[in-house]
């Protein structure tokens, strides 16, 4: 049986967006996934993948990633939708979850606090807007490694599990702040050397933000974009819940739809 997706949303037109795309077509081709259909999101439309891939093969979005992110997870997303990432993208998962937090509870303070506990991987970097680069390689990996259990770098077992460092990282920093999650969203190879996470993973997400946040008090939520091996981490803070700056516990989700361009034309270059 074919892994079953609805749509899948591809970050990028460029050149990882377009091979992820051909190599999902060619799995589909060969009876190894199923999909609605595949929606590359690219700003500039004469991207590599308007070049290389036919029209009638995906569906451009032609959206700055932030607008088509606040769109789609804010109206059409939902059960058997997946996203490729692309690995030069920036923590959009992260930021899509900071603004709905903001729409959430206008007048609350929310802010993005420095990542400052190390994760204790090989690589480790704290960027300058507070986002926490991790890996547990210190070598470099093979191009679309799908980090099977047998390192293909070592070629010895892979003795770790990123989730599991976020997991752990999260309770440390629990000893001195009152932490909830954390939220994972884990990039898994499906098929055909891409990988991808659920939309589902990311409404997830959000929700565990609102069951946390609803609660009114203080609370500090690691968010993490992970594979196996690498990962992006950000700290999402969120102060107390004052009357009258923020809807009450129980209320009406915030609405993110933005209307977009939705195209069948050659795509575009965001990577």
């Amino acid at each position: 049986m074919p892994l079953d997706f609805r749509d899948i949303a591809i970050v990028g037109g460029g050149c990882y967006g377009s091979f992820y795309a051909s190599q999902l077509l060619r799995a589909r081709a060969r009876g190894k996934v199923a999909f609605r259909r595949l929606l590359i999101v690219d700003r500039n439309p004469e991207c590599q993948a308007a070049r290389e891939l036919a029209p009638t093969d995906f569906s451009h979005r032609i959206q700055d990633w932030t607008d088509f992110f606040d769109d789609w997870l804010g109206n059409e997303a939902g059960a058997g939708d997946a996203i490729v990432p692309s690995p030069l993208m920036p923590h959009l998962m992260y930021q899509w979850i900071v603004r709905r937090a903001q729409a959430r509870w206008p007048g609350r303070q929310i802010r993005t606090t420095p990542v400052d506990t190390e994760a204790r991987t090989p690589y480790d970097m704290l960027a300058p807007d507070g986002i926490r680069y991790v890996s547990h390689a210190d070598w470099l990996c093979p191009t679309h490694c799908i980090e099977p259990a047998l390192c293909p770098a070592t070629r010895a077992p892979r003795t770790w599990e990123m989730s599991d460092t976020l997991a752990e990282l999260s309770r440390r920093m629990s000893r001195s702040a009152t932490m909830a999650g954390p939220a994972v969203l884990r990039c898994r190879h499906r098929a055909f050397g891409v990988g991808m996470f659920d939309a589902d993973e990311v409404l997830a997400a959000d929700a565990l933000v609102a069951g946390a946040g609803n609660q009114g008090v203080p609370v500090r939520i690691l968010v993490g974009t992970v594979s196996s091996c690498h990962g992006a981490i950000g700290l999402l803070e969120l102060g107390e819940m004052v009357a009258g700056g923020s809807i009450l516990q129980g209320g009406p989700e915030p609405p993110m739809g933005r209307p977009g361009i939705d195209s069948t034309l050659p795509g575009g270059h965001q990577e």
